[in-house]
Formats: C-alpha cells, structure tokens, sequence
C-alpha cells in the first residue's frame, strides 16, 4: 500500500491523546505501510521537517501533507455540517488509497468512523442521550490508557499503544465493509427469488439488515448457522430495536421442550426474550415457525 519510497516524518502534537490523533496515526501507518517515525511535538522546527504533520501546526495544505484543524476558521465542515478534524482530513485525502482504491469502502468508512471521531474532537455531539447512563464511545476506551493523576505523566508509551489497537480496528473495518458491499447483490438476488417477500430465505450468514431494511415487505429473514436455522426480525427503522412484527409473545424465553409444546412444531430449539429472534434444528421445523408467526 505503501506510495511513498522514501520513510516518512510524521509529526503531531505530545502530551494529552485524543482518538482523532490517534487513528490519524494509525491511517497514515496504514498508508505508508509503517515505513515512518512519528515525532510528538509542539516544536515548529520540527513542523518544518514533517513530511506529514497533522492536529498541531495551524494549517490545512493538502498538497503539503498540512492537516491541522485548529487554526481560524478551522479547516471546513462536511456536507452534513460536521468540521474536520486531524483524522477526516488525512482521511479525505488518503481514504480511498489506504482501502485499496475503493472510493465506497473509503465512504462507509468514513461515515461509520471518522465522523463520529472528528465530531467529537470538535465538540459536537451526534446523539442524545435517553438515560442517565452515558455512551462508552471508542475515543471513551483510548481515553482509559491515558496516566490518572498518580501516575507518571507519560503519554507517549500510551499513545502509541492506541496506535497499533487503532490499526486494528482500521484493517478491520476495512474487511468488513469489502466483504459487505460484495455480499449485497447476494442478499437483493435473495429478496427478488423470494415467493413470500415477508420471509426472505438466505442461503448463508450475510450482512443483510441495510439492504433487507430498504424493502417494506420484509418481515423476518431466515437463514442457517452452525448447523440449525435461525428467524430474525427485520426492525422498522434503521437505528431501531423496533420489530416490523415480533415472534409470538407466548415464545419468548422458551427452548427446546418448552418451545415445542407451546408451538406444536417438533425441532423448535430457541426464542430470544426480545422477540427478535428464533432458532430451529432443521428447515422443515423453521419453516413451520415462521409460517405460525406470520399467521398470529
């Protein structure tokens, strides 16, 4: 992946980490494929050396490898109104090369990922919260490798540690958004083979809810794993626990003999409490199920 010969200096500002910092890091790892030293610094000699130099600085340069965002004026919002900061800019730059040329990995990517990491460096927050419980974000467990107040006050060995999770979770997020779009002609072929549209039958475990969603015929989709079969319900919204139609209440909680008696269908293994969610040993038996829950 690496487009660049020569190793790299990359340079960024030292004491306190932020996720923004930290997965700006961790892309640029991933872009020059570790053939780089990173320098955490507020020195602006070393500004002058960085090939790359990003959250400190005070400019944006693209052409320049220039990626700060808290100078005057910032270093603009996206189309939906969240700034950029350090991470969406390299992003936005070198998105599409880190994920291999694809410019739809690269988006889901960046919706998924960075914006929520670029919003919450600048101080804007997505979501409201409905309980007194707070979020556990992901800039929420980088933070947790941060010194406390009795610990020596070193941030570098952390910092770096967040780099090689961050990593991770980047090359991972990257697989997992190839392997989604090239499962998606999959599940729509399912759906348009399906004689009953309220049950669509997979014939694997494909991420299917974005797609199946889109649909408004989708009740339940059924498909097998290690060995038996599984109905799922399809939500009604989106971002939604909310059931099209959940599986019969009198289910819920019950499996194996319990399940079958209060469904008469022999193989019924498994009901979630939820509702969501219902297991049988065989086709014939998930096929009888699926048939009683369309019928209640």
């Amino acid at each position: 992946m690496n487009i660049f010969k020569k190793k790299k200096l990359l340079v960024t500002h030292n004491g306190t980490f932020h996720a923004d910092d930290i997965f700006a890091t961790a892309a640029l790892s991933l872009l020059l494929d570790g053939n780089m030293k990173v320098v955490r610094t507020r020195d602006e000699k070393m500004f002058a050396k960085g090939d790359f130099v990003y959250d400190v600085g005070g400019v944006y340069d693209e052409a320049n490898n220039r990626f700060d965002h808290h100078q005057e004026g910032g270093a603009g919002k996206r189309a939906n109104v969240v700034p950029y900061a350090a991470f969406g800019l390299v992003w936005k730059t070198y998105g599409k090369t880190i994920c291999g040329g694809s410019s739809e990995v690269a988006d889901a990517i960046e919706n998924k990922l960075v914006v929520p990491i670029d919003a919450d460096d600048n101080g804007m927050s997505l979501f409201k919260l409905t309980t007194d419980s707070p979020i556990y974000l992901i800039q929420t467990m980088l933070y947790t490798f941060r010194p406390t107040w009795k610990e020596v006050q070193d941030y570098d060995t952390p910092f770096f540690k967040c780099v090689d999770l961050a990593k991770e979770i980047l090359k991972r997020e990257i697989i997992r958004a190839r392997d989604y779009f090239s499962a998606q002609s999959i599940v729509v072929s399912m759906y348009e083979k399906a004689s009953d549209k309220r049950a669509i039958y997979m014939d694997g475990q494909y991420p299917w809810k974005d797609t199946i969603d889109g649909y408004n015929e989708p009740i339940y989709v059924i498909s097998p794993k290690d060995g038996k079969w599984r109905g799922e319900c399809v939500r009604k919204e989106k971002y939604s626990y909310e059931n099209r139609k959940s599986f019969p209440e009198s289910w819920a909680g019950k499996r194996d003999g319990a399940l079958e008696e209060v469904t008469g269908v022999k193989g019924a293994s498994f009901c979630h409490n939820g509702r969501f969610l219902v297991v049988a040993n065989s086709k014939e038996a998930i096929d009888k199920l699926i048939e009683l829950a369309l019928k209640n």
